[in-house]
């Protein structure tokens, strides 16, 4: 528990000329961000990522440190400014650390005081110097210091460097199935333009390029293979890829499981070794690293061995992406083995499966709660010792259903970003929605890219440290 304390303000009565007071604060990229959210102010001189130079701090945030020593301090709550004038005389570099001070200088006609005011970094050089005039509360005020609410603020680009490494690759040829509404064929081109794909189109001529003229593109430079109706691009999709004229294929403004029927077919179709899976990988703005969640989008309630197939394509698409050795965390409800919840059965037996080398290239344990295996305080309130427990990369749901929720949840409440991809087929499938925005499609073609360079190679393209911060 935050252990809070309560700070008394000095009054009109009590105030004395000399009194004084200050504060410390070091500036962080966090404080230009935050000034730049809530003034509107995105002057690229005061943001961190400029590749220019690097970034000043504004100068009235700076100011604002005196406000917070008025405020907080002298004469504290229920302090109110009438005047502040500021001459600023050094710039402020991201980590320096600065001291606000004020000291009372006059007292006017109650309830006004005029306060000296300046801002000094920690080697003693002025930074910012004025004069303050406020009014001065009249009764005692005891103000609570607790935390304001959390803000969160996403300080990683995982899926940015994601596009970046998997563009320095070849175009990978890719079948897009479908592409006859703006959203699908926009993902297309765009992934194309990015370096990422070279797009076969397969579909109704006609609706492809009514789209392509609503959005606004040349598809002119792209094959186009004419087919009538979804089922048969579909198909035609899978029999290209069976030729060897392509290694990835994109659903377009196609149903899941008609494509996904063409690619699952004993005759033909696109089976491999192991049962095809789909798994997110997430960016989200609390983690410090990518989050891949498995199965949420095709094996509705997979028993143990399919399972067995959805943990090991989802540690090597992790591996693809640069994570040397994935650790995964087994869902259940409870982080205890109950023989009345078979989830627990089921992430034990991956556990001990691992453990003697029948699941390779990952960390396995479970069951783990979602508490106890995404967050370090949790495991160890609950006394779990595990080397997974509370910095899980991987999460395998129980059952469709939990993962559909848990990756939706952390898209539209967390703000996080989604990406996918089907695997366990002969190539990797880019599952897109028709929710998805640019960013997803791009950062799903990424996905393909690197996991297709893991397939034909059997290592990462890029080292792990480049996207992650792997397994320590």
């Amino acid at each position: 528990m935050t252990e809070h304390f309560t700070v008394r303000n000095t009054i009109w009565d009590e105030l004395k000329v000399g009194d004084e007071a200050s504060v410390q604060r070091t500036a962080t990229a966090q404080d230009f961000f935050l000034f730049a959210h809530v003034t509107g102010n995105i002057n690229p001189a005061n943001l961190p990522g400029n590749e220019e130079a690097p970034p000043l701090a504004p100068s009235m945030w700076i100011g604002s440190l005196i406000s917070a020593v008025l405020g907080n301090r002298l004469p504290g709550p229920g302090t109110l400014y009438r005047v502040q004038n500021l001459t600023f005389h050094e710039r402020v570099h991201l980590g320096d650390t600065l001291t606000a001070f004020v000291r009372c200088t006059e007292k006017r006609e109650k309830p006004r005081a005029v306060f000296e005011t300046r801002v000094t970094k920690g080697d003693g050089v002025l930074v910012a110097s004025g004069i303050a005039e406020v009014e001065v509360p009249l009764k005692v005020i005891e103000a609570d210091t607790r935390q304001l609410p959390e803000l969160i603020l996403d300080e990683h680009d995982h899926f940015g460097q994601l596009v970046t490494c998997a563009a320095h690759l070849p175009p990978m040829p890719t079948v897009v199935v479908s592409p006859d509404d703006r959203n699908s064929l926009g993902g297309a081109v765009l992934s194309a333009m990015k370096g990422l794909i070279v797009p076969i189109l397969v579909g109704e001529r006609a609706a492809i390029e009514n789209a392509a003229v609503e959005l606004g593109v040349d598809i002119s430079g792209y094959r186009l293979v004419e087919v009538e109706g979804h089922h048969a691009a579909a198909a035609t999709a899978v029999a290209l890829v069976n030729a060897g004229e392509a290694r990835a294929i994109m659903k377009g403004n196609i149903h899941s499981d008609e494509l996904l029927g063409q690619i699952v077919k004993k005759d033909g179709g696109l089976r491999g070794a192991r049962r095809i899976s789909h798994t997110f990988v997430m960016d989200v703005p609390t983690l410090d690293h990518l989050l891949f969640i498995s199965d949420a989008a095709i094996n509705i309630a997979p028993d143990l061995m399919t399972k067995v197939d959805i943990v090991q394509n989802a540690i090597d698409l992790a591996i693809a992406c640069g994570i040397t050795q994935p650790r995964v965390g087994v869902l259940s409800a409870v982080e205890t083995v109950n023989v009345n919840i078979p989830s627990t059965l089921d992430a034990a037996i991956l556990s001990k499966m691992a453990e003697r080398g029948q699941i390779i290239g990952g960390i396995v344990d479970g069951p783990l709660a979602m508490d106890n295996a995404i967050d370090m305080e949790a495991a160890r309130t609950k006394g779990i010792t595990s080397l997974v427990a509370g910095k899980a990369e991987i999460l395998v749901v129980p059952n469709l259903e939990a993962g559909n929720m848990l990756a939706k949840e952390l898209t539209f409440v967390a703000r996080a970003e989604a990406a996918g991809l089907v695997l366990g087929a002969k190539v990797p499938v880019m599952l897109t929605s028709r929710a998805d925005n640019d960013r997803a499609r791009l950062a799903s073609a990424a996905l393909a890219q690197l996991y297709d360079y893991w397939q034909r190679t059997g290592s990462a393209y890029m080292p792990a440290t480049s996207l992650t911060s792997a397994a320590k």
